[in-house]
């Protein structure tokens, strides 16, 4: 796509963000803005600064550490941007999002982060071991290799199943189709072009800086850690996956960035298909109005990037019809 060309400041800034109830939440390295539409048709958006202890400090420039400080701090911002979302979109009444703004703060946000996170470690990390270990005990064979391969498999298996599984609920279909429009959104600003729902339309569904493909990576990563592990009995395999995890996130993200910013490599659009691939369980075709509310999140965004910090806060816009009816391009 060449038409509509404008400047962008997107290989300074990275721009991520993800679906909430309703909505999508984006950032930058300054701000946020998660735009969620009402009951009433209109569309709540927050725009707030980003700490900058966290995003602007040395540790946010510093490879293998910084994924671990942006993620959890990322873990941190979706929960709060997802109880947001979950405040206007479910509100019987013309909420105008400002006690949403100020819900969910202080301990109750970090105690679900943890929550959320230990769940997390305990289905993908913990479990796996203990059935790896279990299946190991069954089969003619103590190798190392195997049971991490074993084991691999399984937290693949595990990843998919809770990705697909949830994705068959109606909600969680919805939630998707934001994540493909989040996912078009960024891809249309980073090509240059005028974001409006028609043109944003056009891009695809699958990004390579996506959640979807990092949790893919991490699986990957994880087994060619695991399998040059020496023995160790069942307490202190899964004290190293604990210990390590860290460790992996950070490589992980590093990968992640790489390959995200060589996509012009044939080689390394060949080895991040499978994560791409993934991101088709994760992403549906967004309907045009779901675009605006991402496009106005990104904008959002971006004047405060620019320099406008009049955006931030709490404000509803007005929704312009859009004909739903229009036919869609085909993505690229």
């Amino acid at each position: 796509m060449k038409e509509n060309k404008i400047e962008t400041e997107s290989a300074a800034l990275n721009y991520g963000g993800q679906a909430v109830i309703e909505g999508v939440m984006m950032r930058g390295s300054k701000a946020l803005a998660v735009a969620v539409r009402n009951p009433a048709g209109k569309i709540v958006v927050h725009t707030e600064p980003l700490n900058q202890r966290i995003y602007g400090s040395r540790v946010a420039k510093m490879p293998f550490v910084r994924g671990l400080t942006l993620l959890w701090d990322a873990l941190g911002l979706g929960i709060k941007a997802l109880m947001f979302s979950a405040d206007v979109a479910m509100d019987e009444e013309d909420n105008d999002g400002e006690e949403a703004a100020k819900a969910f703060e202080g301990p109750a946000q970090w105690a679900t982060v943890a929550f959320s996170l230990s769940f997390s470690v305990g289905l993908f990390f913990i479990m796996p071991t203990l059935l790896a270990t279990l299946a190991v005990n069954i089969l003619p064979t103590d190798s190392q290799v195997v049971a991490s391969i074993i084991e691999g498999v399984v937290r693949l298996a595990l990843l998919i199943g809770y990705i697909w599984g949830i994705g068959q609920m109606e909600d969680i279909k919805r939630v998707y189709s934001y994540h493909g429009a989040e996912h078009k959104t960024i891809n249309a600003y980073e090509d240059g072009v005028v974001l409006t729902p028609e043109t944003v339309a056009r891009y695809p569904l699958e990004h390579p800086r996506c959640g979807t493909a990092f949790l893919l990576t991490v699986v990957v990563i994880s087994i060619l850690f695991y399998t040059v592990l020496p023995e160790m009995n069942l307490l202190v395999r899964i004290l190293s996956r604990l210990v390590l995890l860290p460790v992996i996130a950070g490589v992980s993200y590093e990968f992640l960035r790489f390959t995200a910013a060589h996509q012009d490599n044939a080689f390394i659009r060949f080895i991040t298909k499978p994560n791409l691939a993934l991101q088709r369980l994760t992403t549906r075709e967004p309907e045009l109005h779901m675009l605006e509310v991402a496009i106005i999140a990104l904008e959002r965004v971006l004047a405060y990037e620019g320099g406008d910090e009049v955006v931030e806060g709490t404000a509803v816009i007005e929704s312009t019809p859009i004909n739903e009816k229009t036919t869609q391009p085909t993505p690229q």
